[in-house]
């Protein structure tokens, strides 16, 4: 997969997908995953983006 290509998500508020270009802040959970808050693209709100 092209790094291009990858996304991060989706947006809670409007399904868009997230990509890397778009991530503010990336932090550790506590159950040990990487959570990241990112610009919306579509909506532009800052959203923690889930998993598709």
């Amino acid at each position: 997969m092209n790094p291009d290509e990858a996304t991060l998500g989706v947006c809670p508020d409007c399904g868009s997908e997230i990509r890397p270009v778009h991530a503010i802040i990336e932090y550790e959970k506590p159950d040990g995953q990487t959570g990241v808050f990112a610009e919306c693209p579509e909506c532009t709100d800052v959203v923690e983006s889930e998993s598709e």
